[in-house]
């Protein structure tokens, strides 16, 4: 019986990573004339790249740079979370921001294999450092442009209290985050993936809101609520070890949001 499991864990992982390697390759193509709209609107928009790189923590706890078009003002400085009036978002980068545009690079992290098309959202070091034993069962698996917290928290930036976005995401959103993403390490299967796909295509453009079943992770299209009502509340979180300390994770998430590439200058 064990023997079969790993057998099956094994062809599941090797037909997510051919989904994700013909997919990423294939929408590269596809989105190559836009991808050069974009980058010239950037270019016209503001001084700068067109591309940003973060720190990011992936699978095995392995940190990689995840790619980005940029949307802040070159050399942007300031906490690592944006609001949606966010004073150092360009023009474009607004655009960017909210049509979630800004995150077609990440592809390319997905043709490198750091990244899946679909998995727990990255993040930040300092926020794993945070938590890290709760980030354990996370980081057993690759993180993904969407998935279900990128889907759930789709309008975070629009929820985070500018006066202090740390501080409300550290208490409001990384805990149901967390168990967000702790469900869906547990319960993936590739026909959730391809549901968690199916969703993105159809409600990010369309800017219609997703509900995730806490339970049994169907997601559900949400009945339009105003941002108040979308607000979450502190999850409770079962914490296998003591936290670090949050002077780290102040330096660490007040140092610049976007250091740029150096490619498509």
């Amino acid at each position: 019986m064990a023997d079969w499991e790993h057998v099956c864990s094994f062809l599941d992982s090797a037909l997510k990573r051919l989904l994700d390697a013909i997919g990423a390759g294939l929408l590269l193509v596809l989105f190559a004339p836009f991808i050069l709209v974009v980058a010239v609107a950037i270019k016209a928009d503001s001084r700068g790249p067109v591309l940003y790189r973060c720190r990011r923590v992936g699978s095995q706890g392995r940190e990689f740079w995840m790619l980005k078009f940029r949307k802040m003002h070159d050399r942007a400085t300031g906490p690592a979370l944006t609001v949606s009036e966010d004073t150092r978002l360009t023009r474009v980068g607004r655009f960017l921001a909210r049509s979630k545009i800004d995150e077609i690079p990440q592809l390319w992290n997905v043709l490198r294999g750091q990244m899946s098309l679909v998995g727990p959202r990255p993040e930040d070091p300092g926020f794993v450092r945070l938590r890290r034993e709760d980030f354990d069962v996370i980081l057993q698996v690759k993180p993904g442009i969407t998935g279900l917290s990128q889907l759930a928290f789709a309008r975070e930036s629009e929820l985070l209290d500018p006066a202090d976005r740390l501080g409300d995401y550290l208490e409001r959103f990384l805990p149901q985050k967390i168990a967000l993403d702790r469900m869906y390490v547990a319960r993936r299967t590739i026909w959730s993936d391809l549901s968690i796909l199916a969703w993105t295509v159809t409600a990010i453009p369309l800017r219609r809101e997703v509900a995730v079943n806490r339970q049994t992770i169907e997601l559900t299209a949400r009945r339009r609520t105003t941002a108040a009502q979308l607000v979450p509340q502190p999850a409770a979180l079962t914490v296998s070890g003591p936290a670090a300390p949050l002077s780290d994770l102040l330096q660490s998430a007040s140092t610049s949001p976007e250091e740029p590439t150096r490619s498509w200058n």
